[in-house]
């Protein structure tokens, strides 16, 4: 099968577009979007990137939200950013608890790999943005180019990072951020 080259862009859903809770996002008036993260999706996909959200979305497993209340939650969601000219072309998600042994859990590849077979175009090399050490891991074990950003958990994954000196990720405040810095970066590599 030959995969289409393509620009993509992955997001992770909760602390990267959406405000995060401990308490898990369970009704779409409970889903609440960072400030700028729908504009930066909108403005991700003028520029002609496909952006694809990959989440880990435990809360299924443990029965404290069902299909159809993730199924609403994403339907205001899509609905916010088609609102604001954007465009999210799928929507992976993992519904096991962290114990359950898939595939498809962050930081394993699963939701990647079947983004790339269903969606037909290669991951590698692009960019993937999350909060957690979870989604570096698989942005990094699945050869694509993590990106950091402080609100959700991100603020706790720098300082991991830190840590264990993997300094060399880019972080930012906040997908807004990130996404400027994306597209100055694609635009200069086009022009030079």
């Amino acid at each position: 099968m030959t995969l289409k080259k393509t620009k993509v862009i992955v997001l992770d859903r909760d602390g990267v577009v959406n405000e995060d809770s401990e308490k898990y996002i369970k009704s779409p008036n409970e889903w609440k979007p960072i400030k700028g993260s729908i504009q930066a999706i909108a403005d991700l996909t003028a520029n002609g990137f496909e952006v694809i959200i990959a989440t880990n979305q435990s809360g299924l497993a443990r029965g404290y939200f069902s299909e159809y209340d993730l199924a609403n939650i994403h339907t205001k969601f899509l609905s916010l950013v088609e609102a604001s000219g954007g465009f999210i072309s799928a929507i992976f998600y993992c519904p096991h608890e962290p114990g359950a042994g898939c595939d498809c859990r962050k930081p394993k590849t699963g939701l990647l790999r079947r983004a790339e077979a269903e969606l037909k175009i290669s991951l590698r090399e692009e960019f993937f943005i999350g909060d957690s050490m979870k989604d570096l891991e698989a942005a990094q074990a699945f050869e694509m180019r993590p990106i950091l950003v402080r609100t959700g958990k991100g603020r706790y994954t720098e300082a991991d990072l830190c840590r264990t000196l993997r300094k060399s990720i880019p972080i930012f405040n906040d997908l807004s951020a990130a996404t400027k810095w994306i597209l100055n970066s694609k635009s200069n590599m086009s022009t030079s």
